[in-house]
């Protein structure tokens, strides 16, 4: 079989299909369509997502200490649009655009006050750490998946930050898996 030299793959397949289409084109000019286990598309999704997120967050991480304003600071001053889940006078709960869950909504501080990742996190920040919490689980209550879900937090390139304004993932609506990462 002729090398394989690039993939396409319908990454948007419902949860429920047992089998996905891979098309793979070889280096002749003929395509060959395969029916692949689901499980394989999804790990090449993951390989390809992966570098995707890999670089972006590098570039994120060399664009940190700019200042400029984040893409979640437009979205609190409702320059960019988003469909919030909870909002409180210290704290706003969004939907992602790119949800890995049935329910994935991040959580952020709307004054970042230095917190652009946890690492940076100081005793003054005690109070918003702990209202950012409190609101994971408001957000999990109002989406019904308070018996199960999962928060997280990812800290620097290494863990593929990507908007360096703090901020909560808060999964579920489905069985979360172990290990997480």
């Amino acid at each position: 079989m002729a090398a394989v030299t690039s993939f396409s793959l319908f990454r948007n397949c419902a949860a429920t299909t047992v089998r996905a289409f891979v098309t793979v084109k070889a280096s002749n000019p003929n395509f060959t369509t395969f029916l692949l286990p689901l499980h394989s598309r999804r790990s090449l999704c993951r390989v390809s997502a992966t570098n995707d997120e890999e670089a972006a967050a590098k570039v994120a991480a060399a664009n940190a200490n700019g200042g400029a304003p984040t893409i979640f600071d437009k979205i609190i001053a409702k320059e960019i649009p988003s469909s919030i889940v909870y909002e409180d006078d210290k704290v706003l709960a969004f939907r992602d655009i790119n949800p890995q869950a049935p329910v994935h909504v991040l959580v952020i501080p709307k004054f970042r006050d230095g917190l652009t990742e946890l690492r940076k996190a100081e005793l003054r920040h005690v109070e918003i750490l702990g209202q950012l919490l409190h609101a994971a689980k408001i957000v999990a209550d109002i989406e019904g998946i308070l018996d199960g879900f999962r928060v997280v937090i990812n800290n620097g390139p290494e863990a593929c930050q990507s908007v360096y304004h703090l901020h909560l993932h808060v999964l579920g609506g489905r069985q979360m898996k172990w290990p997480a990462g």
